[in-house]
């Protein structure tokens, strides 16, 4: 394709990509999903339900709380942390934020963000509002990841590298998508439905660090429901959103690529190449906490005995996870060099509780972390992959590699490992029993008639932060 602002794109003669992109999504709808898919979703459901109790009662999700409830609303569906009903609409906005608040939801490389958390809370809320099963939920799901996927790979890595955050756009299409299925759209009324949440969507990557990146996840789940709401009443907007001149794909990206869209993910879905999180900052410094632990913990080495840490990461890594001297904890998970000094330090990376203001201003974290040296290395070095050298005061130069980027292939290791992400993240906020009962009724969520029976044990915390 070129950059010709009146050029559209056809995947087929005949065929408007979006069409093909809606058929393919609500293939996965239509019939029972694949056993390692439906478990996947599975998956994603327990790690967001963990992230977004632990984020419900952060600042911004308590602020957007406050202007919802000065908004008012039909109290419809459920939100996440309290015991408050809210609009659809509304719902699917805050616990979008909430599931994202402390950056510790899953991510996609192709969709250029955090599927999860721009996707799911919209299903929660229409779904809940219609009574919808759980095995129609995790259909819609499934459906709504693709579809992110595909818009994801259809705008190209020059999306995101131009400033656009994939959660908030790219995921608004996914959202739509899931809430479509949800609502039994035909396939004509979800490709409007997807550029009435398309022509809404934004989200810029310069409010990395800031309460917007959130904003963006409860963003793209607010768009979904709208597109498909208005959709549904008979709203018009074109059903070729993505890829008419002056559409959404030649607006943001400078090189849209209708094959890529429709080219078949490794494993067969893009839910198989889902990256779950074990580390509560950005996604792009896994590796290199990876990287730098395996090496401090195999040759035992301390703070006093690091010269200086040379980390070598992709060229993007720069306009995502570059914060040089962060000051607060929320700055603090887009800081390579602060999170190789957590690393050395042995602190506990996977929990939230870390990435406070108090961490990032440790004067011995800094001193550390000033001995931190990141490289950018030139493009079409892997994206989630970190080089480490570690010079000792005496003389040694260590090195390892990580990629993140690489799914885990072992569903039942990756299922006990989110495991107890989850009951670490939920338990202080439900208390331990009603998590081990949240955890229980998700791992059998396909066989739950009504998903309005997780979500009651999902908005009524009892722990003693709520």
């Amino acid at each position: 394709m070129t950059n010709d602002p009146n050029e559209t794109s056809q995947p087929t003669a005949g065929v408007p990509l979006t069409a093909s992109l809606v058929a393919r999504a609500a293939s996965l709808a239509e019939a029972p999903l694949p056993d390692d898919v439906r478990e996947l979703a599975r998956q994603c459901v327990l790690d967001w339900a963990g992230v977004a109790l632990a984020g419900a009662n952060e600042p911004l999700s308590r602020i957007l709380l406050a202007q919802a409830r000065e908004d008012g609303g039909a109290p419809i569906a459920s939100l996440v942390g309290t015991p408050l009903r809210l609009s659809v609409r509304q719902a699917a906005l805050l616990n979008g934020a909430a599931g994202h608040a402390i950056d510790y939801d899953d991510a996609n490389m192709a969709a250029q963000g955090h599927v999860t958390a721009a996707v799911l809370p919209a299903a929660l809320a229409v779904g809940e509002s219609r009574a919808a099963s759980g095995d129609v939920l995790l259909r819609a799901f499934a459906a709504g990841y693709e579809m992110t996927g595909m818009v994801g790979q259809y705008l190209g890595r020059a999306h995101y590298e131009r400033g656009f955050h994939g959660t908030a756009t790219v995921g608004s299409f996914g959202a739509a998508c899931a809430a479509a299925v949800l609502m039994a759209l035909d396939r004509d009324s979800t490709a409007v439905a997807l550029g009435i949440a398309g022509t809404q969507a934004g989200g810029m990557k310069a409010q990395f660090g800031t309460m917007c990146k959130p904003l963006h996840a409860g963003k793209a789940n607010e768009n979904g429901v709208t597109g498909a709401q208005l959709a549904a009443r008979g709203f018009t907007g074109r059903a070729d959103l993505l890829e008419a001149a002056q559409g959404f794909a030649l607006a943001t990206s400078p090189a849209p690529d209708a094959q890529a869209a429709l080219a078949m993910p490794p494993g067969g879905t893009h839910l198989h190449n889902n990256l779950f999180k074990y580390h509560a900052a950005c996604y792009g410094t896994h590796s290199s906490i990876e990287a730098v632990r395996t090496l401090c913990e195999a040759h035992q080495l301390t703070a006093a005995d690091i010269e200086r840490i040379d980390l070598d990461v992709e060229p993007g890594a720069q306009r995502m996870c570059d914060i040089v001297q962060p000051a607060t904890g929320l700055q603090a998970k887009f800081s390579l060099r602060l999170n190789a000094a957590l690393a050395v330090a042995g602190a506990d990376t996977a929990s939230p509780a870390t990435y406070i203001d108090s961490t990032a201003q440790r004067p011995d974290l800094i001193a550390l972390r000033e001995r931190v040296a990141v490289h950018f290395m030139p493009d079409g070095w892997p994206l989630m992959q970190a080089a480490v050298r570690i010079l000792t005061r005496d003389g040694r130069t260590l090195s390892a590699r990580h990629d993140s980027g690489v799914p885990e292939r072992d569903l039942a290791r990756q299922r006990a490992r989110l495991a107890r992400k989850f009951m670490a993240l939920a338990a202080p906020v439900v208390g331990p029993d009603r998590a081990a009962a949240i955890e229980r009724a998700i791992g059998a969520l396909d066989h739950i008639e009504d998903i309005g029976t997780l979500m009651s044990m999902l908005s009524q915390p009892t722990g003693t932060t709520s």
